[in-house]
């Protein structure tokens, strides 16, 4: 057909082939709610017949519960507003849903919307199958992750309490060279196996900050349970702990992370005593200024607040010359807390102790 023979088809009859042979949704709506014209595409879809499109109000097509949406979208095309990718939810006249992509472009002259809809309720049955399983992986990550702390949890107390063993141990009394190598093996392999589950913890507590749930908890039984983790540890140090949370005794915050806290808070105290001197640890809350607040306070080294300005929370930062010393504890307690609202600051002077003052998010 050349351009002659289609000029003098007249555009009116190519514009109607182009309306009712288009496979898209396209319609004219008046300002009233109500469809003035269609194409066959969405009786096709729909089910019903144009008279019965007609008769009613095209909010009653609609799903019931996107009908709110639709109608507020709806009067901002009567404000002369276009609407692009805008999507809702029909009922067909057999009762399936399906889901729609409109364009529509309002003329205010003429109190008409003009519009343009794509079935896309393929698209949405994928995105929900996805989102399931999305939300099945996560299920099942958190589930792993929770046995995965279980595990090593659980298993640090029978590890130190089989340190314990070996502390009281009289070796001097054993005179065969053989068994003496191996205790000796067995002890660093349990030092090992400890050292490498408090590691582990470590990872999986951090990992963990995005998901964190929050709970009340009581801060003696938290203590308590680190405490029972460490005994050979406490027990071999002689350090004494004085306890006091007569002012506040339970706080919302996250359990892993509040026996994080403790542990490494005390194990840093320990481990930092001073030499010749047995280590005392002070713990307390309270309520100050209206904020709930946890004390902790040893008579260790201590540090050089000038020289430690800002570096004292960071990953690997290491003050003191201990051949245990990672860097990794007083980062692991800064981001527990940081990460759900709270703060904390330190106090100290070299070789006079230092005090940790936590203040917990309302």
């Amino acid at each position: 057909m050349t351009e002659e023979n289609i000029s003098n088809t007249g555009n009116h009859d190519i514009f109607k082939h182009f309306f009712e042979l288009s496979p898209d949704l396209l319609c004219i709506a008046g300002f009233d709610g109500y469809f003035k014209k269609i194409n066959p595409s969405v009786s096709k879809l729909l089910g019903y017949t144009e008279e019965e499109l007609f008769s009613k109000p095209i909010s009653e097509f609609i799903y019931i519960d996107d009908r709110n949406i639709t109608a507020a979208y709806r009067n901002e095309l009567a404000k002369n507003s276009p609407l692009q990718n805008f999507e809702n939810r029909y009922v067909t006249k057999e009762g399936e849903i399906i889901w729609l992509s409109w364009t529509s472009l309002p003329v205010f002259e003429e109190k008409l919307v003009y519009a343009v809809a794509k079935n896309v309720t393929h698209k949405k049955i994928l995105e929900e199958e996805r989102n399931i399983l999305l939300s099945n992986f996560a299920k099942i990550n958190k589930d792993l992750k929770k046995l995965g702390y279980a595990s090593s949890h659980d298993l640090r107390s029978p590890v130190n309490n089989l340190l314990s063993i070996f502390s009281l141990l009289d070796v001097s009394t054993i005179t065969d060279p053989e068994t003496l190598q191996f205790i000796e093996m067995l002890e660093s392999t349990s030092e090992s196996l400890r050292q490498a589950l408090n590691d582990y913890l470590d990872i999986l507590i951090q990992k963990d900050d995005i998901n964190a749930e929050i709970e009340t908890i009581k801060l003696k039984k938290s203590l308590n349970i680190v405490l029972l983790s460490i005994n050979s540890l406490v027990r071999n140090s002689k350090v004494t702990i004085n306890v006091d949370f007569s002012q506040l005794k339970k706080i919302k915050f996250n359990k892993a992370y509040m026996e994080s806290i403790f542990l490494n808070l005390i194990t840093n105290s320990i481990k930092y005593a001073k030499p010749g001197i047995l280590p005392i640890i002070s713990i307390s809350s309270r309520i100050f200024n209206g904020k709930n607040q946890l004390l902790f306070s040893d008579n260790g080294l201590g540090f050089d607040m000038d020289a430690v300005k800002g570096k004292i929370f960071g990953l690997h930062q290491k003050f003191h010359n201990h051949v245990d010393s990672k860097g990794i504890g007083l980062y692991l307690v800064h981001n527990h807390i940081t990460s759900l609202g709270g703060e904390i600051t330190v106090e100290s002077k070299i070789n006079e102790g230092s005090t940790f003052i936590i203040t917990f998010k309302d």
